[in-house]
């Protein structure tokens, strides 16, 4: 759904107290694309550029309640899930999805957050594969979950490949795998549509700001995607943007930090406009 002069995206996911990944991430990477984000909160976790300290999950029908709303008044173009926690939760999204007819699902089947803590039950990794991955026009994995829903261990490009195609096999219309953890000077990405595979290569940089990324990287294929943009020409925007926020990141905290998310608003002047 679109107004009259902003296209509309929601994100479906859990709340970074630290504001580097999770809602405000999305919220933030969709004001950077011209889109007015709405949200639907699955958990709100203690958390900060250090690790999880501490989750606490939403009730489902809490979920479900916020999505219904949403729908009811602002609609959504596209939707991207993040954080989802629970096979219940799962479900419930998936319902709802169904139920309205929601289009341009992306999902970020968000397992382990980069300090290393769970964000996922493990008996909701079947959930994803059987109920919400069906639904979805992209999924975007990155290696440590592209092997959770393969099954297959990633060593190489053309195990990604391998793992990219079975995945596919569980409906998603899209399956990009992200290959950031397998190292080395290279950070290429591949998509997958049941016929084709495309490449999206980049050089890793050398930055402690890394907090965010895949959450980031989701919700601007989202953006794009409510934008109007097809699914391979969202997610080589999408890549273009993670770079550049990452590259105009600056220190916050002790750990890993966030992106600088409005780097471009920021490098035209826009905090000097209302902020001194």
């Amino acid at each position: 759904m679109t107004t009259d002069r902003v296209p509309i995206a929601m994100t479906i996911a859990g709340s970074d107290s630290g504001a580097g990944a999770g809602i405000q991430a999305d919220l933030k990477t969709f004001a950077a694309f011209g889109v007015y984000g709405v949200s639907a909160l699955t958990a709100i976790t203690a958390q900060n550029t250090e690790g999880v300290q501490r989750v606490l999950g939403l009730p489902p029908e809490m979920v479900a309640a916020q999505i219904d709303s949403i729908v009811s008044d602002i609609g959504a173009g596209a939707v991207k899930t993040g954080m989802l926690g629970t096979a219940e939760i799962i479900r419930v999204v998936a319902e709802k999805v169904l139920q309205h007819g929601l289009q341009r699902l992306v999902v970020d089947p968000v397992m382990v957050a980069a300090s290393g803590d769970r964000l996922l039950e493990d008996d909701a990794i079947e959930t994803y594969r059987s109920v919400l991955l069906p639904l979805a026009a992209v999924v975007t994995p990155n290696i440590p979950e592209a092997e959770a829903l393969s099954g297959i261990a990633i060593t190489s490009p053309l195990t990604v490949r391998a793992a990219a195609k079975k995945i596919h096999g569980l409906g998603p219309k899209y399956v990009l795998v992200k290959g950031g953890h397998l190292g080395g000077s290279e950070s290429n990405d591949v998509l997958f549509d049941g016929s084709a595979y495309r490449d999206y290569p980049g050089k890793r940089l050398e930055t402690a700001s890394t907090h965010g990324t895949g959450c980031t990287l989701a919700s601007a294929i989202a953006a794009g995607l409510a934008r109007g943009r097809p699914i391979a020409e969202a997610v080589a925007i999408a890549k273009i943007y993670v770079t550049e926020a990452m590259r105009a990141a600056f220190p916050i905290g002790r750990g890993r930090g966030p992106l600088s998310h409005l780097y471009a608003w920021w490098a035209a002047g826009g905090s000097n406009g209302l902020g001194g």
